[in-house]
Order: structure tokens, then sequence, then C-alpha cells
């Protein structure tokens, strides 16, 4: 098998995470994958096209496909003519087609075809994609040659503190320890038949973690998955024979706007996806002015999927968190640092009114830049039968020096 061809097979096993016609075998299925993905590969043209949009033919799919430029071109020819409202309505319709995660109905997709200027293409299939992969794993090998808008994705920042005043050798031993936790933590909720189709990207001192799954049940996981993460660190921090040798986290959580995308690496696209955009940049924002040891959930208001209803629904902050809980239950009785866990507390904290109630503290944070980020500060309380309870993040009484509090 020639370089180019093992590498391009090698993405291959993160697709079959995703459900699949009943009728098909595992190996008709990566034959089916191999085929689409060697399609569109061509019509990539080694990163120099994109694909805008697709829907689904009787033996085969249509596509809107353009050189990756068009997506600035589109709008700044707008703009060039001076016509700030015109601009503004392509800008929007430009982000309308980057955030369907799924086929365009016919008809949307011959009138973006006009928009645009271009000619949908087909590309032949034997077979027909509903029947032969099912869409939602179409959609997924799609995404590969193409640039998403994800509005409802949440997103992890884990970050080393005091990473910058280590020695090299320190550093990479602290982010082999880390590297070690996020895989552990996975192992973990595999027992449990929570499979994450987690990716991460490298900041240097830290990484951003996400879910390539959508959808509540999804963010729900992926906040599982800090939760087990911090709670081998803190563990490995206790078992270290040099302290230096494991990293000391802070945390953040937040859902938000992103751009999700597969850069060139050689002649493929890369077989993990990269996010940039609004979350990422608030995520590290947070993390600036947050403490050693904190964990931060930011202020969000987002539509997610409930893949259970089908139906979306408007989450925020608060209701994440509180739904996050029920699902901890399923964990009971899970092995962490060889004994059992008994409990899993996770809550937002806050300080105690009037009537002795505890209500839930929401904090202003300034960045470099001067801008606000409201943010609220999480606990997480791991609780096992033989072994001391591990107890995550920082207390309302530990964050003197931490933002403004807000006034309820």
């Amino acid at each position: 098998m020639n370089e180019v061809l093992r590498r391009r097979k090698s993405w291959l096993d993160g697709f079959m995470a995703y459900d699949w016609p009943a009728q098909l075998s595992e190996a008709e299925v990566r034959e089916h994958i191999m085929l689409l993905d060697q399609r569109l590969y061509e019509l990539w043209d080694l990163g120099q096209n994109l694909v805008y949009g697709w829907a689904p033919s009787a033996k085969g799919l249509r596509l809107l496909l353009a050189p990756h430029p068009m997506l600035t071109e589109f709008v700044q020819a707008a703009q060039a003519a001076n016509d700030e409202a015109e601009g503004e309505r392509r800008s929007r319709l430009l982000d309308e087609v980057l955030a369907q995660p799924g086929q365009l109905p016919d008809a949307q997709l011959d009138a973006l075809a006009a928009e645009f200027g271009i000619a949908p293409q087909h590309v032949d299939l034997p077979f027909e994609p509903k029947l032969g992969l099912g869409l939602e794993l179409v959609a997924a090998i799609v995404a590969r040659y193409s640039i998403r808008l994800v509005e409802d994705r949440a997103v992890i920042l884990l970050d080393t503190v005091g990473f910058s005043l280590l020695k090299p050798l320190q550093q990479v031993v602290q982010l082999g320890s880390l590297s070690c936790s996020v895989n552990a933590a996975y192992a973990k909720l595999l027992d449990r038949e929570i499979n994450i189709n987690f990716a991460r990207t490298t900041t240097g001192d830290g990484f951003y973690i996400w879910n390539r799954m959508r959808g509540i049940e999804a963010n729900v996981e992926l906040y599982q998955l800090l939760q087990f993460i911090l709670a081998d660190n803190a563990l490995a921090r206790e078992r270290a024979l040099r302290p230096e040798s494991v990293p000391r986290l802070r945390a953040a959580f937040h859902v938000g706007s992103h751009y999700e995308f597969y850069q060139s690496e050689g002649l493929n696209p890369t077989s993990f996806s990269y996010l940039v955009g609004q979350v990422t940049i608030e995520l590290a924002r947070m993390l600036d002015r947050a403490l050693p040891g904190q964990i931060l959930v930011g202020k969000f208001s987002t539509l997610m999927h409930d893949s259970q209803g089908g139906n979306s629904q408007r989450i925020d902050s608060k209701d994440f968190v509180e739904r996050a809980r029920s699902p901890l239950k399923q964990l009971d009785g899970l092995a962490l640092g060889g004994s059992e866990i008994d409990e899993i507390a996770c809550y937002l904290t806050g300080r105690r009114d009037e009537e002795s109630q505890f209500d839930i503290s929401e904090f202003a944070i300034r960045d470099k830049h001067g801008l606000e980020h409201r943010v609220y500060n999480a606990k997480i309380n791991i609780h096992r039968r033989q072994g001391e309870s591990i107890y995550l993040g920082l207390r309302e009484e530990d964050l003197a020096d931490f933002g403004t509090p807000l006034e309820r």
C-alpha cells in the first residue's frame, strides 16, 4: 500500500462511531466510506476547493463546490461596492449555509448555487447515500472537505499553571502526564459504554477538547470527561514522588460559536478537525484570569439538539450543570484510584442567603483588551467508598481574588 493511501486509511476508524444502516456489514460500510472519500478527495484538489453544501441523489451526491477564497470574496464583493446592507445579507447567508450540519433540500441547493454563481456538481456512487451509509455518516465524511459553523458544541480548555516557568524537559513531562490523564478518563467512560468521539488540539501548555458529536447528551458526556480528567490528575499529583512531574490545572467549560475545519497535512486533509472562533477566544480569556485549581463554566444560553426527542431546546449554563447531575448516577461503582465511586456531585457555587439557601454566584472578569466575560465557579466532589473523597475546584470563600461578583 502506498504512503498516501495508508495515511488516508488511518482516519477511517473515527467514522465507525456513527450509526449506519442495519442491513450493512462493517466491511461494506468501510468500503462505502472509502469510495465516497475518494470521490471527494479528487474534487478537493489538494485543498483548493471546499464543499459548501450537499444533497443526496439516487446514486450519489449533488455538491456546491467552489475554491476556498469564495468565503471572503462573496461578502467582500458587496463591501467593495459600498453596499453595507448587501454585505450584511451575504454574511448572514454564508453563516446559515456553513451552520447547516446535514443535507440541503434540492431547491435550496439550487438557489444557493445561483446566488454564489456556481453550478452544482454530481458525485457518482454505486449506492444510494441514505441506504449505503446513512445521511449522518455522509455528513461527517463531507465535513472533512468543508468548513462548518457550530453554535451548540461544548469545548473544554485545560491549562497548566506556571508552565512557562518550567524547564523544557519538565514541560514535556507535564504535558505527557496531562495526556495520560485524558486517556485514562476516556478509558473509564468506555468501561460504562460512554463512547465519546472526542478530539483535542494543543495550546502549547494545555489542550482544547471537544466531542465531535453534537447535542445535549454529547455535551453532558464531555462534562463527564472533564470531571474524570481532573480527578485522574489530582490522584496523579498525590502519588507523584516529585510534584513538578504532574501539572496543576485550571479548567474551563463553555458552549459557543466556532468554525470547524480540517487543515491540509501533506496531500490529505487531517484526520482530526480544528476549532477557531468565539468559544475558543472566550475560553482562553476566562483562564487568563482563573486561579490555580479553579474550574470555570462560561455563561451561555444556546439551542441544543436533543437526540432522544429529536427537538432543540434552549439550555443555559445553570440548566446544563443541573442536567449533568443525573447521568452521573450511571458512574456509581466505577473504580477510581482503587476504590469504587459512591457519588459524584457537580454544582456551581454560591453564597448562603438570609433564608439559609444557596444561590449561584455569577462573576464578571475583564480580559487584557478590556472586554467583559461572564462566568460561574464550579465544584466537583467525588466520594469513594473506601478511599478519601476527591474535591475538585475552588470553594466560594476561596475566590476573594477572582473577578467581580454580580448582584443577584
